[in-house]
């Protein structure tokens, strides 16, 4: 495609910037619209997937059709199938009339499933049946019913690593990637970054009535070497920020700097982050990473134990402290802080029975038998508590556990609680 009919695109639909990889992603967009070939878009998140699928059916035969726009991770596991597909009256629960989905209402238009790689596996096979065919079933019914859609789907997940991990089905994925569209992330658009603060700076200066900011030189050396995790997004949320707070009109390199996250980001605990180090692991909230600390002070406390009561087997030393003496974290509670040795809190797998030096042998070559709860175990008991506290009603229990439905949804699935 030639420039000048890229630019125009651009200026269509709103685009600042001249990078290769953006001007790639939108010639390929342009040339594969007037087909009915189904497109994946990848990128960072923020990066302005969404614009894509808009170019895609303003330039193809269903440009007069209807263009819908599902965001596929904020809609609860139980219920997506519902939004997609449609249900009949008395599928489910307050299911009190007949209802079509998003696939029935763009039936000769344009389908956009963002985020379609949080999609369950069990809609995943009702979609690649879509795909394949053109057929679904409504939720509760048996009759198979037809639509022609063009589906567009957009993903910042990784999906290969998704399939291999049984996340994501991999004749899905080979049906949605027929066309793939990669939108390049903001730290690799160069000068792009420079145009986009400036474009951002003159739309908040209209909108707040005031001089527009500008950069300085050294601040926009500043600019561009920052990494920009949250890439479009975050760069504009800034650029609002600084327009508003600051009253010099010039931003300085220390201006800018006031407002950028620390560049530290990479340097993150695994822990927290679910990187390789911390063995694949990963925590969806704040309440999982506090029960991971306290199951992993319980085993190192456990191994204390165990090494106590093998020097006082060894040496035969009564002045060594007996391990059910041993200050212990409370597991029991949110409380973090160490018991004092005044009153330490106790959790001993052997009871003292006597006094005798025989007896405090037998006791003190006794094993320990490690006490471990695992993180599975808890949050299972968590929901089924919850899940007993408000009588079986879920959407009451995910709020109670300050988890959304959908994730409420799995875990009962994966626990087996039905």
């Amino acid at each position: 495609m030639v420039r000048s009919e890229i630019q125009n695109i651009k200026l269509r639909f709103g685009i600042i910037g001249n990078a290769e990889g953006l001007n790639r992603a939108i010639d390929i967009a342009m040339q594969v619209a007037p087909t009915d070939l189904s497109v994946l878009i990848t990128g960072e998140s923020g990066v302005g997937k969404e614009t894509f699928p808009q170019i895609v059916h303003q330039f193809s035969r269903r440009k007069h059709g209807q263009y819908i726009a599902v965001n596929c991770g904020a809609i609860p596991e139980g219920t997506i199938d519902s939004e997609l597909f449609g249900h009949e009256k008395g599928a489910f629960t307050g299911a009190i009339s007949d209802r079509n989905g998003y696939f029935a209402e763009a039936n000769g238009g344009t389908i956009f499933l963002d985020e379609v790689g949080e999609l369950p596996l069990s809609t995943q096979a009702r979609l690649l049946r879509v795909l394949e065919s053109g057929e679904y079933i409504k939720v509760g019914s048996s009759k198979v019913q037809k639509t022609d859609v063009r589906i567009v789907a957009a993903t910042n997940v990784n999906l290969v690593e998704a399939i291999a991990e049984g996340r994501f089905r991999e004749d899905l994925y080979y049906r949605l990637n027929t066309v793939p569209i990669s939108v390049p992330p903001l730290r690799n658009r160069g000068d792009d970054i420079v145009l986009l603060f400036r474009k951002f700076a003159s739309d908040f200066a209209e909108k707040y009535r005031m001089p527009a900011v500008q950069l300085t030189e050294d601040a926009k050396t500043v600019l561009l070497a920052y990494p920009w995790p949250g890439n479009v997004r975050q760069l504009k949320n800034i650029t609002e920020q600084i327009s508003i707070i600051e009253t010099n009109r010039d931003v300085t390199s220390a201006i800018l700097q006031n407002y950028l996250p620390s560049q530290k980001i990479d340097s993150r605990l695994p822990m927290l982050f679910g990187a390789k180090g911390n063995q694949g692991k990963t925590f969806e909230s704040e309440r999982e990473i506090l029960y991971q600390v306290l199951f992993d002070m319980r085993r190192d406390v456990t191994e204390l134990k165990k090494l106590v009561n093998t020097l006082m087997t060894e040496r035969g030393d009564s002045s060594i402290q007996h391990p059910s003496t041993v200050p212990y974290y409370a597991e029991s509670s949110y409380n973090l802080m160490p018991s004092t040795p005044a009153s330490p809190t106790i959790i001993s797998p052997v009871k003292h029975t006597g006094v005798s030096k025989e007896d405090d042998d037998i006791q003190d070559t006794e094993e320990y038998v490690e006490e471990t709860l695992s993180l599975d175990e808890v949050e299972k008991e968590m929901i089924r508590k919850a899940l007993e506290r408000h009588r079986g009603k879920r959407k009451n229990a995910a709020k109670d556990l300050k988890i959304s439905e959908r994730t409420l949804y799995r875990k009962i699935k994966e626990y087996g609680l039905e």
